[in-house]
């Protein structure tokens, strides 16, 4: 199958593209750095050409709420208007576990917009929550870190490896439109606290570790809202396996 991944350069898409080949699947990258413009939507149609299948790993960094559902629901409708033209059969979101359930957080409100279109859009789809990656504590600590020393909430997760998220968007977007998937998670919960300190020492980075709401990330995630459904699927790497892995 000819499948085009947008997002193809960030860290799921870039995975995702390597599953689809692995797989003996065309993937054809769509980002900005390769000459595909979302938010403009130069390119779009030329890229889109003879693809059967479209799987969007878009996020963004934006932290004002408005400007984060500006920038996901543009992008979205023009991706979706462009695979209408198309005639692209089957639109594949990944969006993330306990979305609906966290308010204030501006990028949250952007993937809510995202899944919004996508189900009231022309093109048949799948749309897939995932829970926090592996890596996410690391993401976290980076965006606080100063001078040694990084705040950190302690969230209750159950992290995916994100070489497993890109294999299973692989999966499904070779498949037929889903509707909503069940929430994909990793084989087990974690403080996010305790994974930023084993992912400091696996990587010989020395950070003060300040727990506390007081940060990027507030109480409205706090207890079990991260975490997945009961029937949620299960992928098999293990966070200390992953962090045995080779960087």
């Amino acid at each position: 199958m000819r499948i085009a991944v947008a997002g193809a350069t960030g860290n799921i898409g870039a995975r995702t593209v390597t599953a689809l080949e692995q797989a003996g699947h065309e993937a054809v990258r769509i980002s900005r750095s390769l000459g595909v413009d979302l938010m403009t939507g130069d390119g779009l149609d030329a890229a889109l050409t003879g693809v059967e299948a479209v799987v969007d790993t878009t996020s963004t960094e934006a932290t004002d709420r408005d400007q984060a559902v500006a920038y996901l629901g543009t992008t979205t409708r023009n991706l979706l208007a462009a695979e209408e033209r198309a005639g692209v059969r089957h639109h594949v979101l990944l969006t993330i576990v306990g979305v609906d359930r966290v308010e204030g957080n501006a990028h949250y409100a952007g993937k809510r917009e995202q899944e919004r279109l996508v189900a009231a859009g022309p093109v048949p789809w799948t749309i897939v929550p995932a829970t926090q990656f592996h890596d996410f504590a690391a993401t976290v600590t980076g965006w606080t870190e100063q001078d040694g020393v990084a705040t950190i909430p302690p969230l209750l997760v159950q992290p995916i490896a994100p070489a497993d998220v890109a294999g299973i968007l692989a999966e499904i977007a070779t498949g037929p439109p889903q509707g909503r998937h069940r929430d994909v998670a990793g084989p087990e919960t974690q403080d996010l606290v305790d994974m930023a300190r084993r992912t400091n020492d696996a990587r010989g980075h020395t950070v003060k570790l300040v727990p506390t709401w007081s940060s990027v990330l507030g109480p409205e995630m706090a207890g079990d809202v991260l975490l997945p459904g009961d029937d949620a699927r299960i992928a098999p790497t293990t966070f200390d396996e992953w962090l045995a892995q080779p960087r």
